[in-house]
């Protein structure tokens, strides 16, 4: 338990520095790349059973709530009384954070006029307030203040978690806007197969970088999102389907000062454990926002609904 509780904090202790070769002790890491043609074929030396510690509890959002609008209020909200505009994603009872807006404005809390981008595959606020270009600030339990480039929409709301939104530049909407113009293209031509063109793993011993990798849903978080909604840990699944990997994964109610947790962490990818103050944490999105740039945020991997990412990567640190 003692490592398990030390990877936790360490994910949300990001603001830290952190480096992914302070705890390998096996010399330089090797690198296999599959080639851009080549389809994933069975490994026969994967022979290590996937492991899932620990069980799904009641995760829907029962506490009153509370999101602040910049230069325009607090408002607190039942979110047992919000739902969700994309029930394509969320099953009843679980939302997201721009739902929490939508709520507000369809109670005459709050005036704000918003549309379904297709091109996007993304709700986008017109206007709130009478102003335009608006973004988030959002973060659970035990967190602080990060960039996210992750769409508002597909955000999943946790009892517990700071929300605020705020006035960004046009040009900044626009940059992350583009990645998501090309997911949706890239998941169009893929004929609404999710393949993702780089997928790397950087453990402590080892380092495995996959091309074109499809992702397909294994529904690990059944009681939130409606079948066939794909997370970025179904990149870790579908590999282990295909049999070039294996896994543990560890469900977590709560830890230290993170009271709300309610999620499954990456535990092990083959031989690489968690361990002491190393592990593995992750990342989704386009490279224009690599790292802290956006893709690097503390929404757990069995959450993030992914459209169709440039890469996705799981990396080994140490802090």
């Amino acid at each position: 338990m003692f490592i398990q509780r030390c990877l936790l904090l360490m994910i949300l202790l990001a603001s830290i520095v952190l480096f992914s070769a302070g705890c390998s002790d096996g010399g330089p890491a090797e690198e296999t790349a599959l080639p851009e043609d080549e389809e994933l074929q069975a490994e026969d030396d994967i022979d290590e059973e996937n492991q899932v510690f620990g069980d799904v509890s009641d995760t829907a959002a029962a506490l009153s709530g509370e999101l602040d609008i910049e230069n325009i209020g607090t408002f607190a909200f039942n979110p047992e009384k919000v739902e969700t505009v994309r029930d394509d994603i969320f099953n009843d009872g679980y939302f997201s954070i721009f739902d929490v807006l939508v709520h507000l404005e369809q109670s005459g809390q709050i005036e704000m006029d918003y549309y379904f981008d297709q091109e996007m595959n993304t709700y986008v606020i017109d206007s709130l307030g009478g102003q335009e270009n608006w973004w988030y600030d959002a973060y659970y339990d035990g967190g602080w203040r990060e960039r996210s480039v992750f769409r508002m929409d597909l955000y999943p709301y946790k009892d517990e978690m700071t929300l605020r939104f705020v006035r960004a530049s046009e040009e900044y909407l626009e940059s992350v806007y583009e990645t998501y113009r090309d997911e949706v293209r890239r998941l169009n031509e893929n004929e609404g197969k999710i393949i993702v063109p780089e997928v790397i793993i950087e453990g402590k011993n080892e380092t495995l970088t996959f091309k074109n990798v499809e992702i397909k849903a294994q529904n690990l978080r059944d009681e939130m999102f409606q079948p066939g909604v794909v997370t970025a840990i179904d990149t870790i699944l579908s590999l282990a389907d295909a049999r070039y990997i294996s896994y543990d994964l560890q469900w977590y109610e709560s830890l230290g000062t993170a009271g709300v947790v309610k999620s499954y962490w990456i535990e092990r990818i083959n031989d690489d454990v968690s361990e002491g103050r190393c592990g593995f944490v992750y990342e989704a999105g386009d490279e224009a926002f690599h790292f802290f740039r956006g893709n690097h945020n503390h929404i757990p991997s069995d959450v993030r609904v992914i459209t169709s990412p440039q890469y996705v990567k799981y990396f080994w640190i140490c802090i």
